[in-house]
């Protein structure tokens, strides 16, 4: 995968099989409308090289990840960031700053672990319509 490529892009890498993944990439197709950005599912090779490439383990991963501009993001950082990036009333997530991280971050680590359990996966990693494919990486 080409460093060039998220550098100028703003990747993130989702769970593929995960149902609550899938739903917020669909929010995300639906609510970005400059086609900011892009995706890559863990399962897939762009996804692994770059949850290893920023300390994350591509076999075990629990942490959301946000590249963009040659800098990462994870977890809630990451998630208060992409809404922040969709502009418009969605800048009002960057209030969720004010909530200290490490209690974010619980919460969203607690979900991220029991994702499965409570919401659900697909057996494969869902295939994006033709209208979107061009903004997921392999």
């Amino acid at each position: 995968m080409s460093t060039e490529l998220h550098r100028e892009s703003a990747v993130i890498v989702f769970d593929g099989v995960c149902v609550l993944c899938n739903g917020w990439v669909r929010f995300l197709l639906r609510h970005d409308r400059r086609g900011r950005y892009r995706f890559a599912a863990m399962q897939g090779a762009s996804g692994r090289a770059l949850l290893a490439m920023h300390g994350l383990d591509p076999d075990d991963p629990v942490s959301f990840l946000l590249v963009e501009q040659g800098h990462a993001w994870t977890d809630t950082d990451a998630i208060v960031r992409v809404l922040s990036g969709l502009g418009g009333a969605w800048r009002a997530a960057g209030l969720l700053r004010a909530v200290p991280r490490a209690l974010r971050d619980r919460a969203y680590r607690a979900l991220a672990r029991n994702r499965y359990r409570w919401i659900g996966r697909h057996d494969q990693c869902v295939v994006p319509s033709p209208r979107h494919a061009a903004r997921f990486l392999p």
